[in-house]
């Protein structure tokens, strides 16, 4: 738990008061304390008390948070700011971080992507520009790859499960229906209305596969608002490093060993600012016969993909 401590200044103690050592003799008068040395006194007390408190509220100011840490977007997320960290960023982050997992997650009823599936076929669903920017990013993506990556996945991937306690392979009758759910041109998206509308029943938008590159950007929006130096983000395998170290090293990047995740990487990229995604057959899956079933699937074929690459990294 990271703390943040306030100083507030106490009452100042009252100036001690001298007496004279020696009574004066029998008649005469006690000589009188100068007026000035209580003065000095007061002085170099106030003095003294206000430069500790000075040089203590200069140190805390200059302790910067540590890394802080996210659930969100379904994966630990890690955020470090280095000097420039401070509550007040961190919170702007984790709300913004929040704010998405919560437009964006299939599986919370009320987000806007839950609600463009539940009138799949029916109507069009009016969306935050958040979500109609990534559809539209989705869609451009899906065009390029000639719908190797298809935001329309959806109903393939809840019919598999895989990632959840529900993973089974499923017949091939239920694949086939599922595949015919799955073509991202039956996606429309107005932009003057700003709604989406899937075209078939049944179909489920998916912007899983996109929506952590875009809450990444997102950080770096943040922190250069902030006008923070360099940080660290950490999606769950979508890294941005942004600015540059204070000796003008390269940032140092470790991919995974796909085949034995917890050895040594497989390989450690030297970068400037820049983002790095990496997704890999080990990271989710489940096994069944012998075989392994992994969470990347072939959009033609309806099962995990038998590319033979093991792990990707952008």
């Amino acid at each position: 738990m990271n703390r943040i401590f306030d100083l507030e200044g106490g009452s100042r103690p009252p100036a001690p008061h001298f007496v004279a050592a020696t009574p004066p003799s029998a008649g005469a008068a006690a000589p009188a304390t100068p007026p000035h040395y209580f003065f000095c006194l007061k002085q170099i007390l106030c003095a003294f008390f206000f430069c500790a408190a000075c040089i203590l509220c200069v140190s805390c100011a200059k302790k910067p948070m540590p890394a802080q840490t996210f659930y969100a977007l379904g994966t630990v997320c890690t955020i470090n700011l280095f000097e420039d960290g401070a509550q007040e960023r961190y919170a702007q982050m984790g709300a913004r971080l929040y704010e998405i997992h919560k437009l964006f997650s299939v599986s919370i009823v009320t987000s806007d992507v839950a609600a463009v599936n539940q009138s799949a076929g029916i109507a069009a669903v009016s969306v935050h520009d958040d979500v109609l920017d990534v559809t539209r990013m989705a869609l451009y993506f899906a065009q390029k790859t000639g719908g190797a990556f298809d935001p329309s996945i959806g109903a393939l991937s809840v019919l598999w499960g895989i990632g959840s306690d529900d993973a089974r392979v499923p017949a091939q009758s239920e694949i086939d229906a599922a595949l015919a759910l799955v073509d991202y041109r039956q996606i429309d998206i107005d932009e003057a209305a700003k709604t989406i509308f899937l075209r078939q029943k049944g179909m489920i938008l998916d912007l899983g596969g996109i929506a952590k590159g875009y809450a990444a950007d997102e950080m770096v929006r943040i922190a250069r608002e902030h006008g923070v130096r360099r940080a660290l983000i950490d999606l769950g395998g979508n890294i941005y490093v942004f600015g540059t170290k204070p000796a003008g090293d390269a940032w140092r990047v470790a991919v995974k060993n796909p085949e034995n995740p917890a050895s040594a990487p497989a390989a450690i990229l030297a970068l400037g600012e820049n983002s790095v995604v990496t997704s890999g057959a080990y990271e989710r899956f489940f096994e069944q016969g012998g075989t392994r079933y992994h969470h990347i699937l072939d959009t033609k074929t309806g099962y995990p993909a038998q590319s033979g690459v093991l792990s990707a990294t952008i």
